[in-house]
């Protein structure tokens, strides 16, 4: 689902981070590099799903782009405007625009306070649903997320973790944001209650238009609510296309392997093993980061670290190779 608007909501061009280590090199501590000239855009009212594993920089990726941390290069320009470049007081401004749901429902929200209180300070911050008009908009939000408006003066202990993660979704939408980032949004929760909040959030951007970035490790979970995929590895883009065409037809061996391993019911897929484990990211391979697991990889793998480049069908995939998959 795109909106009118022809230019993305949000979109990150060249985005390359490090981080420090606690190991010293002979003349300064050691860097870990994370992102690796990533792009991405997401459309207005569109969910843009970012799978990979653990380690792969999905996290880094969806707190760069709320300038919850500093970048090494790049840009990311959020509604027209470059946040890694912005004045405080112009930034200030757009926070309430941009709003994140974290992993974990039960670290998330503050055990002292009761709803009211945390659904009230969201409100607070951007001095907005003031005086009278407080409470009807409490009503709403709690209304909205499929919760009973008397849980309003309850405190976090009291509800489960499906209970808080609602919650959770509730304060981000309380300012009216234009964009969340959903990081793992679903990954603490039983699987019965990832299906409640999944739909629950597929309503919502039905309902209010609202774009997300929807984060990850599990391609089955980003498939059922993104419009479109990108696939992460070791801090590069491997490959980006349609939600369906990425489940259906991967052109990535990466992506592959991860749709292979996918739980099915009725659909024989032939089962793509990687070899070993991610590399770090403190000693990366030579040429393109996923050599050393793909079962496709040349030679000249090891020299050419493969560009994003634009398939035929409309695709873009990280890959030297046309002649697999």
């Amino acid at each position: 689902m795109t909106g009118l608007n022809p230019q993305p909501l949000l979109q990150v061009k060249g985005l390359n981070k490090s981080f420090p280590t606690g190991k010293q090199g002979i003349f300064r501590r050691q860097m870990m590099q994370v992102l690796r000239d990533v792009e991405l855009y997401v459309n207005h009212g569109e969910v843009l799903g970012l799978v990979g594993e653990s380690g792969s920089g999905k996290s880094t990726i969806g707190k760069a782009v709320l300038r919850l941390l500093d970048i090494d290069s790049g840009s990311v320009t959020f509604d027209g405007h470059d946040i890694h470049t912005i004045d405080r007081e112009t930034l200030r401004g757009l926070r309430k625009d941009m709003q994140i749901i974290f992993q974990d429902p039960y670290a998330s929200l503050d055990p002292r306070k009761t709803i009211h209180a945390v659904l009230s300070e969201a409100l607070d911050t951007h001095q907005l649903h003031t005086g009278n008009a407080r409470q009807p908009r409490l009503l709403e939000l709690m209304n909205m997320v499929g919760l009973d408006p008397s849980f309003l003066s309850r405190k976090p202990h009291e509800f489960s973790g499906g209970q808080r993660q609602r919650i959770g979704i509730a304060r981000a939408l309380a300012v009216e944001p234009k964009f969340i980032v959903a990081d793992e949004a679903v990954s603490a929760l039983d699987v019965s209650i990832q299906a409640q909040i999944l739909n629950l959030l597929a309503d919502l951007r039905a309902k209010t238009g609202i774009s997300i970035l929807f984060i990850s490790h599990d391609l089955s979970v980003v498939r059922f609510i993104s419009d479109r995929v990108m696939v992460l590895y070791l801090g590069r883009v491997m490959e980006v296309g349609p939600a369906d065409e990425i489940h259906f037809a991967p052109k990535h061996p990466y992506t592959a392997a991860l749709v292979s391993a996918e739980p099915s019911l009725g659909e024989q897929r032939e089962r793509i093993h990687l070899t070993g484990e991610i590399a770090s990211p403190l000693n990366p391979p030579s040429g393109c980061v996923f050599r050393t697991r793909c079962p496709f990889a040349l030679d000249e793998c090891a020299a050419i670290v493969p560009e994003l480049r634009d398939m035929p069908d409309g695709r873009q995939k990280a890959c030297i190779r046309d002649d697999i998959l």
